[in-house]
């Protein structure tokens, strides 16, 4: 029994030291200062009991031994998996003119503004106060910084540069392919050219927005005039996440938007090449909601921020879609009750949330679907004044940490008990705070404001 306890200690040690030194990779302050510390308190009980002689000295020793393997055992063992969970399909289509972004376009004194609200007047009163804020990347704004504000505004414009560019001629001559064997290479393509995960999914009404309401895409009817949709994601850096709200979260929001954009026009050039219909769907110019594609292509679930939850970086990404006709194989959705469960019960974005958008509360029925919803119109408002699009909540995320042999292990742990999800919550609390702190911004971007 002595000598288990002596190797009880090694393992909690060199557990705690890796813990920190992978801390300091990902430059988590808080977390390396606590694994530090706690690899060198931690193991001491147990090596005191291993050399210290008493009364009762062995049979103490199989006591802590046994409750350490109970405790091991009892949170490794599956449980809370509920596999008979399956994601519910939305009723009803959205209309894109009561999102926010096209809210943002309608210019008052115009028809299309004074259309709106006369069907809309209980959004016109919440409206007309963020639009007393300075705006988004805006001089006036909160965190405006002239070097990072230009740079995400370069992003965000040549986005729009694109918007021509996501459909296109199709070749007259249609190629045969097959289907496993073009989705595969799609795939793999896809990976090499940057994406993060690519997930084919059939297209659904309720994915697509019954009307446009950006743009020339304003008051357009949509029906559906595709099979399938490829949903590609791309990964947001974290140390540029880390620091949301600060400008850093919206020069990588373009950055990755505008990376999504690329890899899904580039897609769809592709397909049309081979004689078959496709349109990319990017920033700005969407006609279905990435994330419910994405969700059902099996790239993860959408959890409580209203975002979708991928399965190595939670929140911490971008989305593009590239809707078709060329025959592909689909992929299943997840149906991971796990992620909503871990959402039920950690409400970190919630409690971190500037602008109190985020609800508490369980997943409530809305307009006849489970699900959880923010208010937008809180969330925008505050992206209004501090010129930035926020990003605190997937900053906070603990699904947001790094894609590594650490978080992984964890995200196993999670998926796989219930009890270990409530462990991985106490834990995250522990090594990176309850309400993490704002990091810095990288040093290469951090002294431009000297410039």
């Amino acid at each position: 029994m002595i000598i288990s306890l002596q190797i009880l200690a090694l393992i909690i040690f060199l557990s705690l030291i890796i813990s920190g030194v992978i801390s300091v990779l990902e430059k988590e302050k808080l977390a390396i200062k606590r694994s530090f510390i706690l690899a060198f308190t931690v193991p001491l009980p147990f090596l005191f009991l291993a050399f210290t002689s008493f009364t009762f000295q062995n049979e103490v020793s199989i006591i802590i031994l046994s409750i350490v393997v109970i405790i091991t055992v009892i949170a490794i063992l599956p449980m809370g998996r509920n596999k008979k969970y399956r994601q519910e399909l939305p009723i009803n289509r959205i209309d894109e003119r009561d999102t926010m972004f096209s809210r943002l376009e309608l210019k008052p004194d115009t028809n299309r503004f004074n259309e709106y609200y006369k069907s809309k007047s209980q959004k016109k009163t919440i409206d007309d106060l963020w639009r007393k804020n300075p705006g988004l990347l805006n001089s006036k704004s909160n965190y405006y910084n002239p070097i990072l504000f230009a740079s995400s505004q370069a992003s965000f414009e040549t986005i729009d540069a694109l918007k021509d560019k996501v459909d296109g001629t199709i070749n007259p001559t249609k190629t045969n392919t097959d289907a496993s064997q073009i989705t595969s290479y799609i795939k793999s393509w896809m990976k090499k050219s940057g994406a993060k995960e690519c997930g084919i999914t059939e297209l659904q009404d309720y994915h697509i927005y019954s009307v446009g309401g950006r743009g020339d895409r304003y008051g357009k009817e949509y029906k559906k005039q595709h099979k399938f949709a490829i949903a590609i994601t791309v990964e947001m850096s974290k140390e540029m996440v880390a620091a949301a709200p600060n400008a850093s979260i919206v020069m990588e929001s373009g950055q990755q938007y505008l990376e999504s954009g690329k890899i899904a026009i580039q897609l769809a050039n592709f397909i049309r090449k081979f004689g078959y219909a496709a349109r990319a769907h990017i920033d700005g110019n969407y006609e279905v909601v990435c994330p419910l594609v994405a969700r059902d292509a099996g790239l993860g679930e959408i959890g409580r921020m209203g975002l979708l939850m991928t399965k190595n970086l939670g929140p911490r990404v971008r989305i593009a879609v590239v809707t078709t006709d060329l025959p592909l194989n689909m992929d299943k959705p997840i149906h991971d009750f796990s992620m909503i469960d871990f959402c039920v019960k950690c409400k970190k974005c919630a409690e971190n949330c500037p602008s109190q958008a985020i609800s508490f509360l369980d997943r409530e029925d809305i307009d006849g679907v489970l699900r959880w919803q923010i208010n937008q119109e809180a969330c925008f408002s505050l992206w209004t004044t501090l010129g930035t699009d926020c990003g605190r909540c997937i900053s906070v995320c603990p699904f947001s940490h790094p894609d590594n042999f650490l978080h992984n292990a964890i995200r196993a742990g999670i998926k796989n008990s219930s009890i270990f999800r409530v462990g991985a919550l106490k834990l995250d609390d522990v090594f990176y705070g309850k309400k993490p702190e704002i990091a810095e911004m990288p040093e290469w971007i951090r002294n431009v404001k000297q410039l």
